[in-house]
């Protein structure tokens, strides 16, 4: 057996786009292995013989699994070297995809969705931490913002398209052309995307010691109120077009709110390196006016239109200067906190706006993302020496 190379931090003044588009593609399978059971549930429900809430839980326990064990995960795994620990995760998803389009047990299915739920803990804990040691300095940012452009690219034509195929194929055939994309995939980063060793033992830190750290923790708490709020309102999208005579229009939104996002991606990658503050402040701000338009206008459609697309600009390239931001203070540590309170709050969004619609109606939900937003601008301007400073560390100006 050969010895592994370890490639050292490039010296490199341009972005490596190979090896990053091959880290891209796996924040668009660990998004996509995720989400696929709701485009496909009556028909998954049917085939393991259990209710739709019942199957709808395949996504549940998967993104509880991701939150609750990117701690431990990365504590576990921190000698390991870096591409095998991606390698893994990918094989992964292989196998858990590949068991989910062949199981006849709930149980079963269950238990390797949990599975692909630490899979994707993995591969959040370490896409940011291989972007930022792929690119030079000045180019970080830019870097991580090319590796997360599959999570909207799976969100608005992944998933879509996994609905389509599920409809056209079958949802057994479209979880294994999904298992076989996966091992593909992890072809492609065994191929291109270089060895980094993991920590040594002497070396190591305590993960939670990172609280501590200058702006981590009001990082954390902008992604934990900005994630909670954007899912009240995004689980609950369909329940509160219809409340105001919209249902007719719900795809159209979601293309328009996939479309927004996806250009909110281009403009923040193309400036984050050199203006994370101010762009962290503008999509606080447009979420913040969205949500206040739909308090009023979210039955006319020009108006609502207008909201979604401020919403989609706004939130699009979040997971790109959030993830910036928490790895500016405090590294590789910092990230697998974001990965814990990143997961716990999309889990706690579905829930809040479960309660939110039980007890104050579908109305409630643009009120309570200006609650959660108003205290999330707050953050961000005022931490302007640490966690979302003027000029990033390494940046041009």
């Amino acid at each position: 057996m050969t010895a592994t190379h370890v490639a050292p931090t490039p010296a490199r003044q341009t972005l490596p786009v190979v090896p990053l588009l091959a880290l891209a593609t796996a924040a668009f399978m660990a998004i996509l292995t995720e989400a696929l059971p709701a485009g496909v549930l009556p028909e998954m429900a049917a085939d393991l013989r259990v209710s739709e809430a019942a199957a709808g839980q395949t996504l549940t326990v998967y993104a509880i699994a991701t939150g609750v064990s990117a701690i431990p995960v990365m504590a576990a795994t921190a000698a390991w070297h870096r591409r095998r620990l991606l390698l893994a995760a990918a094989l992964t998803f292989a196998v858990a995809n590949l068991v989910t389009a062949v199981s006849e047990s709930y149980a079963l299915t269950m238990v390797l969705r949990l599975a692909a739920g630490v899979a994707a803990a993995v591969v959040w804990a370490e896409l940011v931490a291989y972007a930022r040691r792929l690119a030079p300095p000045h180019l970080q940012g830019r870097a991580i913002a090319f590796t997360m452009a599959g999570v909207p690219l799976a969100l608005s034509l992944g998933i879509p398209l996994g609905t389509f195929l599920g409809d056209l194929l079958g949802w057994r055939l479209t979880f294994g052309l999904v298992a076989a994309v996966s091992a593909l995939l992890a072809i492609w980063i065994r191929a291109s995307v270089p060895e980094f060793p993991g920590q040594k033992a002497g070396r190591r830190e305590p993960i939670l010691a990172a609280l501590k750290l200058p702006g981590v923790v009001p990082v954390l708490f902008t992604v934990a109120a900005y994630v909670l709020a954007h899912n009240i309102l995004y689980t609950y999208i369909a329940t509160f077009l219809d409340a105001n005579g919209m249902n007719a229009r719900r795809e159209t939104v979601l293309l328009v709110f996939g479309i927004a996002s996806a250009v909110s991606i281009v403009v923040t990658g193309a400036l984050v390196d050199r203006r994370l503050r101010v762009l962290t402040i503008a999509s606080a701000g447009l979420f913040l006016v969205a949500a206040a338009a739909l308090t009023v206008w979210a039955d006319e459609p020009a108006p609502l239109f207008v909201a979604v697309v401020l919403w989609g600009l706004g939130w699009g390239g979040v997971p790109t200067l959030l993830q910036t931001a928490v790895n500016d203070a405090g590294g590789d540590r910092g990230q697998a906190l974001l990965v814990t309170t990143w997961n716990s709050s999309m889990a706690a969004g579905g829930a809040a706006g479960g309660l939110m619609l039980a007890l104050l109606g579908p109305a409630s939900f643009p009120w309570g993302v200006l609650v959660l937003m108003a205290p999330v601008a707050a953050v961000v301007i005022g931490a302007k020496a640490h966690g979302f400073p003027a000029r990033r560390p390494g940046a041009d100006e």
